[in-house]
């Protein structure tokens, strides 16, 4: 399988409203960058969107390292919660609804075809990947305001 290096985040002004993520896939020395936005969404769902769409990219399952400032993407998959809340019908553990089934279960999915560690990284604190999509993110969120 192929290595590669995948580095995410989202925004969002005025949580919910505007936002965007962004995302660069590093493999073999190469980088790409990806993002995109909405107009009226939450910062949890475009960390998920920038997640999911990087692992689109990919036309062949490979080994992944994901990494992201987020901590309910991160803890989402690493915990099983995701995996828990799938099981009982994307119900939380107290039985209130989680928030935005469609796209875990889409991450999910792509985390069955491919084999995927994610890595939580402390946003904003000068890593330089988390930085550049941070960037991204934030010019993307801005194009929706």
């Amino acid at each position: 399988m192929k290595k590669i290096e995948i580095y995410t985040d989202g925004s969002c002004k005025c949580n919910p409203g505007p936002g965007g993520w962004g995302a660069v896939l590093v493999y073999g020395g190469r980088e790409k960058e990806i993002c995109g936005g909405a107009h009226d969404t939450t910062n949890n769902r475009m960390e998920l969107t920038a997640v999911i769409e990087a692992l689109k990219c990919l036309k062949e399952p490979c080994d992944v390292t994901l990494t992201s400032d987020s901590k309910y993407v991160v803890d989402g998959i690493t915990k099983g919660w995701a995996e828990g809340w799938k099981k009982r019908g994307w119900r939380k553990a107290d039985k209130s609804p989680a928030l935005n089934p469609e796209l875990w279960d889409e991450l999910l999915t792509l985390c069955g075809v491919h084999k995927v560690d994610f890595v939580w990284v402390k946003g904003h604190a000068g890593h330089p990947y988390n930085e550049r999509c941070d960037q991204l993110a934030q010019g993307e969120a801005e194009k929706y305001r």
